[in-house]
C-alpha cells in the first residue's frame, strides 16, 4: 500500500517526534489532540528541533520549512479518518487507548492502517476492539523520536503481511531501523530495560548504594551513557510503573514486581524531568539527587 497522509493522536513528546520525523521524510501530517495548547506547544517543539538539526548540518535550513508545511494540526479526531496510516500517541492507558479507536472508526477509510505507538500493551487486545484486526499493529518508536534509529514492529495475532510490510517500508524511508517483536507484555527493549531499570530502583530501596553511586557504577562500569535513575527520570515514573505493573501482570513473575519506592516516588507525584523532581531534583541549576 502507497501510504502518503499519515494520522498522529497525541500531541506530547513522542507524538510531535513522530511528526517531526514523518513530515522530514516528505510525509503529509495531521496531528490531532484535544488541548489546542499541546498542538501549538507541539509545533513549537518541532520548530525548535528542526532548526537546531539545520544548525548541527543534519538536514539543510530549506528542510526545516518545507517540512513544517506538511504538518497541520486539528482538535477534530474525525479529521485524522482521512489518512492512510494511524499512529495513536496517546497516555500509556488502555482505556484511553480504547477510546479513542472506537470514536475513529467510523471516521476511516477502508484501506487505513491503524497502529499504537504503546509501549508495553497488547496489540492483539487492542486491534480486536476494532473492525480490522489484520489492519492493526504496534509501532513503538524510542524516545527521542528524531534521535533514535529503532522501532520496533509488533504484530497482533491477526495482523497481515500486507500491514507488517507497508509499516516497515515507513520505518525505511524514516532512515531508521525496524526490530520485528512479537506481542508480548512490553515487546524487546523495555522488556529488557524495565526491569534493569527496576532493579536499580530496588538497589536504592534497599540502601545498597545511593542514587548517585548506583547511575556512575552504570555509567562509568558498564558504558551506559546514562544511568539507570537518570534515565527513569527522562522516561517519567509513571511509565516505568505503568510498563512494570504491565510486565508483572502480564507474566505472573514475581520478579516483575514494581519496586515499592518507585510506587511511592509516582504517588508523591515526582515523576522525573516532566515535574521538575524525581530522583534528581531538576528545579536548580544541576541535578541533585533526591536520595
Amino acid at each position: 500500500m502507497d501510504i502518503k497522509k499519515i494520522g498522529i493522536i497525541g500531541a506530547g513528546q513522542m507524538g510531535n517526534g513522530i511528526a517531526h520525523v514523518m513530515a522530514l521524510a516528505g510525509y503529509d501530517v495531521v496531528l490531532n489532540d484535544i488541548s489546542q495548547q499541546s498542538l501549538d506547544a507541539a509545533i513549537s517543539a518541532i520548530h525548535k528541533n528542526m532548526a537546531r538539526q539545520a544548525s548541527r548540518g543534519k538536514i539543510a535550513e530549506a528542510e526545516v520549512s518545507s517540512a513544517l508545511s506538511r504538518i497541520t494540526t486539528t482538535l477534530a479526531l474525525a479529521d485524522i479518518g482521512a489518512t492512510d496510516l494511524v499512529i495513536e500517541a496517546a497516555t500509556e492507558r488502555e482505556t484511553v487507548k480504547q477510546a479513542i479507536f472506537e470514536d475513529l472508526q467510523p471516521h476511516l477509510q477502508p484501506h487505513t492502517i491503524l497502529t499504537s505507538n504503546t509501549s508495553s500493551i497488547s496489540i492483539t487486545r487492542l486491534a480486536s476492539r476494532t473492525d480490522r484486526p489484520e489492519r492493526f499493529m504496534g509501532f513503538h518508536f524510542m524516545n527521542p523520536v528524531p534521535v533514535m534509529q529503532l522501532v520496533e514492529l509488533i504484530r497482533g495475532i491477526a495482523t497481515d503481511e500486507e500491514t507488517f510490510e507497508s509499516c516497515r517500508q515507513v520505518v525505511e524511508r524514516l532512515g531508521k531501523t525496524s526490530a520485528s517483536a512479537e506481542d508480548f507484555p512490553a515487546f524487546i527493549v523495555n522488556r529488557i530495560l524495565m526491569p534493569m531499570i527496576n532493579e536499580a530502583v530496588y538497589t536504592l530501596y534497599e540502601g545498597v548504594g545511593s542514587v548517585k553511586s548506583i547511575d556512575e557504577s552504570m555509567k562509568l562500569g558498564a558504558n551506559h551513557p546514562m544511568g539507570p535513575l537518570e534515565l527513569a527520570d527522562f522516561i517519567g515514573l509513571d511509565t516505568c510503573l505503568a510498563i512494570m505493573n504491565v510486565l508483572h501482570e502480564g507474566l505472573a513473575d514475581t520478579k516483575y514486581r514494581p519496586c515499592p519506592l518507585l510506587t511511592k516516588y509516582v504517588e508523591a507525584g515526582w515523576l522525573g524531568r516532566k515535574t521538575q523532581r524525581g530522583f534528581y531534583d531538576y528545579r536548580g541549576e544541576t541535578p541533585v539527587p533526591t536520595r
